[in-house]
């Protein structure tokens, strides 16, 4: 028994401690007020983004310091989507920015008054995402964090005794007529009768609008009353000047709070007797009971009572006032989710009805039970697919009250493997060659984007100059971009050419993209069928499985894919692959680095011909045009045009003059070497250097023989440089950032040796 005893006591604590649902006098609420306004001062609005950024975070910008950065940063969404969840959903970077966006601008109050609805097309997640969130905003709602407070009456018979005696009498005197008026079993009747005359008793009267007990302080004292419970500080500016605030001093209580308050207000003396009747407790929300959140599927059908109404409270209202008849306590099912969410799951069948029926309490913030106006200030989702926009078609004044949020299939390729990683498992890596199975991810998205880009070919204007790297329609520029990266073989012209207005341009492109092509089950599903054609423990998928499924084996799918868009993704491979060999290939001497680049910025300051001692590194410097150029050279490459060059060292003078001198290194206390001018040029001289890299091995069968024979008793035998070299460019390949298996290192070694690929992009 003592186990029993210790188990149940253990439950019972985490329960209590967990539903922290205990009602809390008027006062009591107020000290919680003025120790965490932040928390306490919150309507649905607020309460919803501040969920959204708990489960997200501040997100990750890969380039902080670029001057034209447009905030397109990377969300992490798995908090809010994937971990305890059912059915995960895959937010890519676009979506989570709209997202995040749209949740920012919501918090204000001048975007309140609309319906969010998120359009996408089937299969594309939409059930899945709004499941999960409303999910985690229960979760959070109903959390220490994310806690709120609503307005519960406790109706003291000892306060009400002191109300007019002539009043008391004559409702007591009519006790016995009640049964008459109000059909009630005698039981019943004499229950209430000793209720009433039990002192201390108290009726209990839950505001069915879940009001926040700030409200119940009168509009015009709200103000003065803050000014007084507040200290000077940065959340009393805000409270007074921020319109995320607004609906403080704007709102009013419900109907039955509002009529509560009048109504005691004028009977009792001193209105420290009203608020002493004034509760507050957390407002819990329970999706199941519609309590909070209400959901409606399209087959759910409208109910037949549409005003609610509690006879017993409402009986019990009426003996304390007095049978004054002044507070009717009538309420719709809209105030069961006010200060909540209210959503519908696709807009079909009864769900079109029912937002139609929201196209006034939207706008005006109001809906009419009975002769009754009740408040309506709830958060409204709906899911559409775009052909049901026809739903709204002729009803402006509704579509100006409507914030359309794109949700389309994924258009991030390492968003895309991600859900193939959580379908399959993430051991399908091993099973790829890298950069596989993201290519795979490529041609699906390629089906869902449009083939013409007018952002990307103002910007870049001729695609053919990188026709090397990428495919004439720059789809997989536009991937990159979409995933936040800025690829390394764009020119040095055009990476300045990317504006924040032109990277902004090439984003909101996306908002008609993502709602034709594979869908999230076709994807999956090819997904599925190609590993399974491919996938062996003694052979990686490769480049040439992936062209082969999509020409050969599944041609339907080659009008579905734009033209020439695989030639151009295996070309994109083999640049990225020959890069990675020579990253991993490549020795260089640091220090001789830095010696030339640092003498090569206090040079430049200088006229030909001069003699000087560089400040930085102590070396005595002839400057003449041949040392000037020789470092040019490295720094741009050695065929690069003289007027290319003189235009490289006047820009970079202007920038050592007026920027790293001057500020960095003279007002910031900076290392040369820390300045971002040596960066860049650090970063071009190691590029240079990096693109020979190879040339000594090309027309070495040696080394290739050695690479297969890696970490076999042949290996042995080979010189002994070849080794080393070997061996270098191998475990570089495995322990640097690209993370090759030992396998798929020595396959991509010689991919990269028996397809030339070294000649092929130096040329």
């Amino acid at each position: 028994m003592s186990n029993i005893d210790k188990a149940l006591k253990h439950l019972n604590r985490k329960i209590t401690e967990r539903e922290h649902g205990q009602a809390i006098p008027f006062d009591e609420f107020l000290n919680i007020l003025a120790t965490r306004p932040t928390e306490v001062v919150r309507n649905i609005f607020q309460t919803f983004h501040d969920m959204i950024h708990t489960y997200v975070g501040e997100g990750e910008d890969e380039y902080p310091d670029d001057p034209e950065s447009i905030n397109y940063v990377n969300y992490d969404c798995r908090r809010l989507f994937i971990e305890n969840t059912d059915r995960p959903f895959f937010a890519d970077r676009l979506f989570a920015n709209r997202l995040i966006n749209h949740i920012d601008a919501m918090k204000g109050s001048a975007r309140q008054n609309k319906i969010y609805i998120f359009e996408g097309p089937p299969g594309s997640g939409k059930s899945t995402f709004l499941n999960n969130l409303l999910m985690k905003f229960e979760e959070y709602a109903n959390s220490e964090a994310g806690t709120r407070y609503e307005v519960v009456w406790r109706l003291d018979r000892r306060v009400l005794a002191r109300i007019n005696e002539t009043q008391v009498k004559a409702f007591m005197d009519r006790l016995s007529t009640l049964l008459d008026e109000y059909e009630l079993g005698q039981a019943e009747l004499m229950e209430m009768k000793n209720s009433l005359q039990r002192a201390g008793d108290f009726v209990e009267v839950s505001c069915p609008s879940h009001d926040n007990p700030l409200l119940l302080i009168p509009k015009r004292d709200r103000r003065s009353f803050f000014d007084d419970l507040f200290k000077n500080d940065e959340f009393k500016w805000k409270l007074f000047t921020d319109k995320d605030y607004d609906w403080v001093f704007q709102e009013n209580p419900c109907t039955i709070c509002s009529s509560l308050f009048d109504a005691l207000i004028q009977r009792l003396p001193n209105s420290m007797d009203v608020y002493g009747m004034i509760h507050a407790r957390p407002y819990r929300f329970n999706r199941r009971l519609g309590e909070g959140i209400t959901v409606f599927n399209p087959g759910d059908k409208p109910t037949r009572q549409s005003v609610m109404t509690n006879e017993l409270l409402q009986r019990k209202i009426d003996m304390l006032l007095g049978d004054s008849n002044e507070v009717k306590y009538l309420h719709s099912n809209f105030a069961k989710t006010n200060n909540g969410i209210y959503a519908l799951m696709d807009v079909k069948s009864h769900n079109a009805e029912r937002l139609l029926e929201l196209h006034n309490i939207i706008s005006e913030g109001i809906h009419k039970v009975e002769n009754v106006e009740e408040n309506v200030k709830s958060l409204f989702i709906a899911l559409m697919n775009p052909e049901d926009e026809k739903t709204i078609e002729g009803f402006q004044s509704f579509t100006d009250r409507i914030e359309f949020i794109n949700t389309p299939y994924v258009l991030d390729l390492n968003t895309e493997v991600e859900i193939y990683r959580n379908i399959f498992g993430k051991h399908i890596d091993e099973s790829f060659l890298p950069r596989v199975l993201h290519n795979f991810a490529r041609v699906i998205i390629s089906t869902r984007m449009n083939t013409t880009s007018e952002a990307l070919l103002e910007w870049i204007g001729d695609p053919t100059k990188y026709r090397l790297y990428c495919d004439e329609n720059l789809l997989i520029l536009k991937m990159e971009i979409f995933t936040g990266h800025i690829p390394p073989w764009l020119t040095e012209d055009d990476r300045k050419r990317l504006t924040a207005k032109r990277r902004r341009r090439i984003i909101d492109e996306s908002e008609l993209e993502g709602v034709t092509g594979f869908s999230g089950r076709d994807s999956i599903k090819t997904f599925s069928d190609f590993y399974s054609a491919y996938a062996r423990k003694d052979k990686l998928i490769t480049m040439s499985n992936l062209i082969t499924f999509f020409t050969k084996w599944h041609r339907e799918f080659s009008a579905m894919v734009p033209e020439g868009f695989m030639d151009s993704v295996v070309r994109h491979y083999d640049y990225t692959v020959l890069q990675e060999v020579k990253e991993s290939l490549y020795y260089y001497n640091e220090e001789q680095i830095a010696r030339d680049i640092l003498n090569y910025m206090f040079a430049v300051n200088f006229e030909s011909g001069r003699v000087e001692v560089c400040r930085y590194t102590g070396d005595k410097l002839e400057i003449s045009e041949d040392f000037l150029s020789l470092i040019e050279g490295r720094l741009l490459g050695p065929a690069t045009e003289e007027g290319v060059r003189l235009t490289f060292r006047r820009e970079t003078q202007k920038e050592y003059a007026a920027r790293t001198l001057t500020q960095d290194i003279l007002v910031e206390g900076k290392n040369p070497r820390e300045t971002a001018l040596y960066e860049s040029l650090h970063e071009r001289y190691v590029h240079n250097l990096k693109e020979k890299v190879l040339e000594p091995f090309l027309d070495n069968v040696n080394f290739r023989r050695a690479i297969k024979d890696y970490d076999t008793e042949a290996f042995k035998t080979y010189d002994k440089r070849i080794r080393d070299d070997v061996t270098f460019l191998i475990n570089n390949l495995c322990t640097g950032k690209y993370h090759y298996t030992q396998q798929s290192a020595k396959e991509v070694c010689v991919y990269v040796i028996d397809n030339d690929l070294a000649r092929k992009f130096s040329s």
